[in-house]
């Protein structure tokens, strides 16, 4: 029994500055008095070199190592009457006010600079609003219209670094500081063997519908029975992040032996809430149903001790309740980010788990600690990873990959 945490949430707490940052500062300095035509040049170099370098615009924190500042940008004009900053981790929902952009005086800069430890990775989107007329000055009005803004929000256009939305959700924008944790099977990597990626429709008769499952298999042939990983939301990690290269990459380096996965589709977001709710139903499809037409296509193995279940979010509290409910099925479990609270924990667990969870989660980094220390005091083999970064895609590619190799690798 081991447990993996970061440095204290508070440490990761992002704070806003109230100023300028200075790649911000300086453009103010020159451009303070300057005539037209050389204001104009100045803000040319500078967007220039902000797409050239990529937002946010990263910097050192002087005397402190451990932290950097990260200003995201936006080139606004006549019409701009504020810029919303939609940051997974750090705004918050509730005060959308507190994440919009400042304009800077006499250019079409709009900024916002964050100070954040330097391990900080995470998503955003952003938005401006070009409606007519001031922003309300009541605060409560202001929030209905920045959560109304907040459905256009965009990726950045000056970050090409994008992960794919889901169902009918945008793009969003990726940035990671300089000491966030290498993701080193994350990009597709040339002359390595090629798994197999296959989509096939079952029944899925106890949850009263036909269900959408990939299913990825190893490169090579292979003597003997498969380890098997049920992956939740397939439709995510192999539809949209091509979690088959990552596989590919596992496997050929050695890190994971070569595995089965099985992925099913959630369908849709109503769907999803529906089923993965720490529903007997949906643990009854995966266990009863889609791991035994799976062994009947594949040979794979069938021993609780090289099947394991994961997944983030809804479909990680899901995964947790399949190996309490289904130890027999399922011997190991991988869960991020579950909203752990819903979840009954009995006497004894013949499984081993894994919890990984963001600093930047707040109670659900509380709740993910609570339930390490009880399944911890049941006996149960329990591992925490705790990472800085919030509830999100971007964080969960990493931490996946490093909790498979820590389940099921050599």
């Amino acid at each position: 029994m081991s447990v993996t945490t970061g440095v204290l949430a508070a440490d990761a707490a992002p704070r806003r500055l109230p100023g300028a940052a200075p790649c911000v500062g300086r453009v103010a300095a020159r451009v303070a008095g300057a005539a037209e035509p050389e204001r104009a040049a100045v803000l040319e170099d500078f967007w220039a070199d902000a797409a050239r370098r990529g937002t946010p615009l990263i910097e050192a924190v002087d005397g402190d190592p451990d932290h950097c500042t990260a200003t995201f940008l936006w080139r606004g004009h006549r019409a701009t009457r504020q810029v919303l900053l939609l940051a997974e981790g750090i705004a918050d929902r509730a005060d959308l006010a507190a994440s919009r952009l400042s304009p800077l005086p006499g250019t079409d800069i709009w900024h916002l600079t964050y100070r954040l430890r330097a391990d900080h990775r995470g998503s955003y989107r952003m938005a401006a609003d070009i409606s007519p007329g001031e922003p309300p000055a009541s605060a409560a009005l202001l929030q209905q219209r920045l959560l109304s803004l907040s459905a256009h929000a965009a990726p950045d256009p000056l970050n090409h670094r994008r992960m794919p939305g889901r169902w009918l959700d945008r793009a969003t924008s990726v940035f990671e500081l300089p000491q966030a944790p290498a993701r080193a099977w994350t990009e597709r990597r040339a002359g390595v063997p090629r798994g197999r990626v296959e989509r096939h429709r079952l029944p899925a008769g106890v949850l009263g519908a036909e269900r959408d499952v990939w299913a990825y298999l190893p490169p090579g042939g292979r003597v003997g029975e498969l380890p098997v990983l049920v992956l939740c939301d397939g439709d995510m990690w192999f539809g949209r992040l091509a979690f088959q290269d990552t596989l590919d990459a596992l496997v050929a380096d050695g890190a994971l032996p070569p595995l089965a996965v099985l992925a099913p589709d959630a369908v849709d977001r109503d769907t999803r809430r529906r089923e993965m709710d720490a529903h007997e139903r949906h643990v009854g499809f995966l266990a009863d149903e889609l791991l035994p037409w799976a062994a009947g296509r594949w040979p794979l193995a069938t021993d609780p001790a090289r099947t394991l279940v994961a997944g983030q979010g809804l479909a990680g509290l899901t995964s947790l309740y399949a190996g309490f409910l289904r130890p027999e099925r399922f011997g190991s479990v991988l869960a991020q980010s579950a909203p752990v609270p819903r979840l009954q924990v009995g006497p004894s667990l013949p499984v081993t788990v894994r919890l990984d969870v963001g600093l930047r989660e707040d109670t659900i980094l509380d709740h993910h600690r609570d339930l390490y220390e009880t399944l911890r005091s049941r006996g149960c083999p329990v591992t925490l990873g705790e990472y800085n970064g919030g509830h999100d895609w971007a964080c969960w590619r990493g931490s996946l990959t490093e909790g498979l190799v820590g389940l099921l690798g050599h």
